[in-house]
């Protein structure tokens, strides 16, 4: 059974574990410089989102991050992707938090088609991303809040 709580400042490690082995597996495009630049930023951004934990059996598999009706980071185990946990951990942030907004990298084909299949649209894109590096973003919504 897929279960969640509040994650606390001393799971940031383990977070920051997922993330990297899910980013390794998933976006293939990055730089190697690139790749270390988000994984320093990334401790920076946890406090500013309500950050999320998911385990299995009291196993870790991944975590969210909203602000407000975003969906801001969703990363899962490598090893779990694929297993359907993505699509209970996406059902329950829309349900429960409202979710309508993500953004996702225009190369991470997987990701996006996921958003898509849940009823995302693409509303927008921006060639760089926020920090002004050459990865295409593709801004997703909801049907019912699109412009």
């Amino acid at each position: 059974m897929l279960n969640q709580h509040i994650a606390m400042r001393t799971e940031y490690s383990l977070i920051l574990t997922i993330w990297e082995q899910s980013v390794a597996a998933t976006h293939t495009f990055l730089h190697p410089a690139d790749f270390a630049f988000y994984k320093d930023l990334l401790p920076t951004f946890l406090d500013h989102v309500e950050l999320r934990l998911w385990s299995i059996g009291g196993q870790p598999i991944g975590f969210s991050g909203t602000n407000g009706d975003e969906l801001v980071m969703l990363f899962l185990d490598p090893t779990k992707i694929g297993a359907g946990y993505g699509h209970q951990i996406l059902t329950w942030l829309i349900a429960n938090q409202q979710i309508t907004k993500v953004d996702v990298n225009e190369q991470n084909q997987r990701a996006q088609a996921f958003y898509l299949k849940h009823g995302f649209q693409i509303i927008g894109r921006s060639q760089r991303d926020d920090f002004d590096k050459p990865y295409p973003i593709l801004h997703l919504a909801t049907r019912d809040q699109r412009v």
